[in-house]
């Protein structure tokens, strides 16, 4: 068992991760070059506009404040935890994350009820959508377990997950920083890698292509027109 484990390790964690990205940039660069009409979200924002607010500004604000999170401990993981080293700063930023995590798993659910309960939103919604919505939910979900049930993330995160990150980077997988890990982590990592491998085929590639101002735009009008059935037939 001790072997399958070290072997799964490998396949999971030190050989995927390359064949993911690889996907990734080969992918998202042919869509661009062969459908850059398809490099957007194809909104939904007038079917329904107070449903979309809550579904997605939130998803969007946590997600970002969250990866943005991740993103620092990564660049500077011996800053963290220096930070980290006086607790009112660790709880500070423990509770910061833990907050925008919810935030982000109520907008993913609200994003699921839109496409549930809105028949509107059912007709514009594909197969591809259901995947990224199931595997942001198990993404959210399990960083909000591993938030809640394994304390001090950012520190840990930075001690163990940080360097095996960097090993990456430098083309020397090293798979032993993640030894004492819990199964959780292994899993919100592995979901990552998923997330990952089906961007280029999503509606996610808008993120690469979407104007900053998306937040704070004024509101755009949108039309959708459709020929009747009867002049298809």
């Amino acid at each position: 068992m001790p072997n399958l484990t070290g072997y799964l390790n490998q396949i999971f964690f030190a050989v995927l991760p390359y064949a993911v990205f690889l996907n990734f940039f080969v992918f998202t660069i042919h869509r661009y070059r062969s459908e850059a009409f398809t490099y957007s979200s194809l909104s939904s924002q007038f079917l329904e506009n107070r449903e979309h607010f809550w579904g997605i500004a939130p998803l969007h604000f946590g997600i970002i404040t969250v990866l943005a999170g991740h993103f620092v401990a990564f660049l500077i993981p011996r800053q963290i935890l220096w930070w980290n080293s006086r607790p009112l700063r660790l709880y500070v930023l423990e509770v910061t994350g833990l907050i925008f995590a919810l935030v982000a798993l109520l907008g993913v659910l609200g994003s699921i009820v839109r496409r549930l309960t809105n028949p509107k939103v059912q007709q514009v919604t594909t197969f591809a959508d259901w995947v990224v919505e199931v595997v942001l939910l198990v993404q959210l979900t399990s960083g909000t377990y591993i938030a809640v049930f394994h304390p001090w993330g950012s520190s840990w995160f930075a001690a163990s997950m940080a360097p095996y990150l960097w090993s990456l980077v430098k083309f020397a997988p090293d798979t032993s920083f993640l030894a004492t890990l819990p199964f959780t982590l292994k899993l919100h990592l592995l979901n990552f890698y998923v997330l990952v491998g089906i961007f280029p085929f999503t509606r996610l590639v808008h993120i690469l292509v979407a104007p900053n101002p998306y937040f704070w735009r004024k509101p755009q009008v949108v039309r959708w027109y459709s020929r009747p059935k009867e002049a298809v037939q």
